[in-house]
C-alpha cells in the first residue's frame, strides 16, 4: 500500500505536466503572455470552482480565528452556506476583472500585437507589443482548460478525502485560492520592464505557485487531523 503523502502527490505531478504542456504549445506556436494567459486564467476559475465546492462537501471544521463582519462564528451550516458564497463573490470579482483586462487586451491590439500606451508622468505615447490573439487559439485554450480541468479534480478528490477524515479550518480553506491570482497580477505589473523575458518569468511564477500551493494544502490538511 501506498503511504498517503505519495497518493497525495500523483495530483500534483498531472498539474506539473499540464503546466509543461502549456509551455511547451506556447514555445511551438510562438505565444506571446498575452495568449498564455488566457489559458491560466481558465486555470484559476476551475481552482475556484473546486475550492467552493470542497468549502460545501465539508462534513466537520474549524473556526478558529475566522470572524464575519468583525464577529467569531460557530461551525454552522449557515456559516459553511455563507463561507462558499463569500468566496465565490469575492474571488469571482477578482477573475472578473482579470477578464475584462483580457479582453480589451486582445481587442485592442493591431495586427502586429502592438498596443499604444501612454506614460502618466511625461504624457508621452509608445508602442509595446503584448501579442495577438487569434479566434483559432481558443481551441488550443479550451483544450488546455480541459488538461486543467482534469487535473484539479484528481486533487479535488484527494482534498476532500482528505478534509472528511479531519477537521480543517474553514477560513483557511477560504483564503488558500488567492494564491494563484499573485502571479498574473505580477505579470501584469512586469511585462513591459521585462519585454521577451515576461513568458518565462510568467510559466515558473505559476507553476512555483501551484507546487507550493498544493504542498501546503496537504500540510494543513495533515496538522488538522482529529
Amino acid at each position: 500500500m501506498k503511504p498517503r503523502d505519495a497518493n497525495l502527490d500523483q495530483s500534483l505531478k498531472g498539474i506539473l505536466l499540464i503546466n509543461a504542456i502549456t509551455l511547451v504549445v506556447a514555445l511551438w506556436q510562438d505565444w506571446s503572455v498575452l495568449q498564455l494567459m488566457w489559458p491560466f486564467w481558465m486555470q484559476s476559475m476551475i481552482i475556484g470552482w473546486y475550492a467552493r465546492q470542497r468549502i460545501l462537501k465539508l462534513n466537520e471544521f474549524s473556526t478558529t480565528g475566522f470572524k464575519i463582519n468583525n464577529r467569531a462564528v460557530d461551525p454552522t451550516p449557515e456559516t459553511q452556506r455563507f463561507t462558499a458564497n463569500f468566496f465565490a463573490l469575492h474571488y469571482g470579482f477578482f477573475h472578473l476583472g482579470y477578464l475584462l483586462f483580457l479582453i480589451s487586451m486582445t481587442l485592442t491590439t493591431d495586427p502586429g500585437g502592438y498596443v499604444t500606451v501612454t506614460h502618466e508622468s511625461t504624457g508621452e505615447t509608445s508602442q509595446m507589443h503584448i501579442g495577438h490573439v487569434h479566434p483559432l487559439d481558443f481551441v488550443i485554450f479550451v483544450l488546455l482548460a480541459w488538461g486543467f480541468l482534469k487535473a484539479h479534480r484528481a486533487s479535488h478528490v484527494e482534498h476532500v478525502e482528505a478534509d472528511l477524515r479531519n477537521s480543517p479550518n474553514i477560513g483557511t480553506l477560504m483564503v488558500l485560492p488567492y494564491a494563484r491570482i499573485l502571479p498574473m497580477h505580477l505579470t501584469i505589473v512586469l511585462a513591459l520592464p521585462l519585454g521577451g523575458g515576461a513568458l518565462w518569468f510568467f510559466v515558473l511564477l505559476k507553476t512555483a505557485a501551484d507546487v507550493i500551493m498544493h504542498k501546503v494544502e496537504h500540510r494543513l490538511l495533515q496538522s488538522s487531523a482529529r
